[in-house]
């Protein structure tokens, strides 16, 4: 699933690409993909984008008159970029598709390469109606020590699931908290609410410079192209998605435990 640092690669290329153009049109692949029913795409049809921006791990588009076009990827979810509108086709490289979003530069597909379609697409009108779509988790960046400790500490789970939790902080997932609590060293199985004020600084200095390694990263492979190879596994990373492999640190192997679709790796030795 795309996370905090790939969705910020995401919006800053979209940035570039559709902020101050016309939203000209919303072509849907698949009916269910959109979850609301009010405001209709009549409605956001000829509205320039006026900014972006991420709510947890929702790409919101701003629209003129108060209006959002929100995606969220869920975990097979992706963006492409075109230059030129093209039908949404079942077959071929884009077969995957749920819907198109033709703008004044270009057109945004959206696609999704699962069948349990998850991904969502939602078009709010006001403030009040993105209120609801919040989870309410705390962002990183946007607060201090004290406030990641309280928020750190009110929670009675595990680390690995009060990282993940969107209700607790926002944009973080399975791949990146492993790479937060393996430079933290920190199980993922310890308890939030013990950890100690060094314990609890360290943490949050390790999801800050974690988060901001990977956006620089994925940026920097980026470049000047739209991001096409969105994943959860990268090469790079010291733990996640190498179960088995050794650990950079220590050369122990990496273990992995998997619950439903969630899994969680890291070095038994250096956590």
């Amino acid at each position: 699933m795309p996370e905090l640092p790939d969705l910020t690669v995401y919006i800053e290329h979209l940035d570039r690409r559709v902020t101050g153009e016309t939203l000209k049109d919303v072509r849907l692949a698949s009916p269910f993909v959109l979850r609301t029913v009010s405001p209709s795409i009549d409605e956001v049809r000829g509205r320039a984008v006026t900014g972006l921006r991420r709510l947890a791990k929702q790409i919101v588009l701003e629209l003129d008159g108060s209006f959002f076009v929100v995606i969220h990827l869920m975990i097979a979810g992706r963006l492409r970029w075109q230059a030129t509108a093209k039908p949404l086709q079942k077959r071929g490289r884009h077969r995957n598709a749920l819907a198109a979003f033709d703008f004044s530069s270009g057109t945004l597909l959206f696609t999704e390469a699962s069948r349990k379609k998850r991904a969502s697409l939602r078009l709010v009108r006001g403030e009040d109606g993105m209120v609801a779509l919040d989870p309410g988790g705390l962002e990183i960046h946007a607060t201090d020590l004290a406030g990641f400790t309280r928020r750190l500490r009110a929670s009675h789970h595990t680390l690995k699931r009060t990282l993940t939790d969107q209700r607790i902080f926002a944009g973080i997932g399975n791949a990146y908290s492993d790479e937060i609590l393996l430079h933290a060293g920190f199980s993922p199985f310890k308890r939030s609410r013990d950890l100690t004020d060094e314990e609890a600084e360290r943490l949050f200095e390790a999801c800050r410079s974690t988060l901001d390694d990977w956006t620089g990263r994925l940026r920097a492979k980026a470049g000047d192209r739209f991001p096409e190879k969105v994943t959860a596994f990268h090469d790079e990373m010291a733990v996640h998605g190498r179960y088995r492999q050794p650990c950079p640190v220590c050369g122990s192997p990496i273990q992995r435990i998997v619950h439903a679709e969630n899994e969680s790796n890291y070095c038994a030795r250096c956590q």
